[in-house]
């Protein structure tokens, strides 16, 4: 089974830009769907952003459309998250996760997760 591990947390003023990476363990990474999730201490974890193994679909959650670009580069075996216009409330652990192509728009389907990374977003 893929392995995921997160990087490139941090602390950011409101208003700034941050990007995530999340990079895989087997060259069978493009045949997953992968998602960038996050959870806020006593909130149930959030799917924000999903892209199909070939990059041909990519969903976003509202809270997020216009700000977060989500992509992937199969050839590195490399899922990156462009978060940008941060505000207080993206403050949380972000994971990422994989999931089948047919499951993509469903957080239970995503059955591989990394360890998480944390974004802090200051006033």
């Amino acid at each position: 089974q893929v392995q995921l591990a997160e990087s490139g947390g941090g602390l950011v003023q409101a208003g700034g830009s941050l990007r995530l990476s999340c990079a895989a363990s087997e060259r069978t990474f493009s045949t997953y769907a992968m998602g960038w999730f996050r959870q806020a201490p006593g909130k149930e974890r959030e799917l924000l952003a999903a892209i199909s193994g070939n990059s041909k679909i990519i969903l976003y959650a509202n809270s997020v459309k216009g700000r977060f670009t989500i992509s992937r580069d199969n050839a590195e075996n490399i899922l990156n998250l462009q978060m940008s216009s941060l505000k207080p409330e993206d403050t949380a652990v972000y994971y990422c996760a994989a999931a089948p192509n047919s499951g993509l728009n469903d957080p239970k389907a995503y059955h591989t997760w990394g360890q998480g990374t944390q974004v802090t977003v200051s006033p």
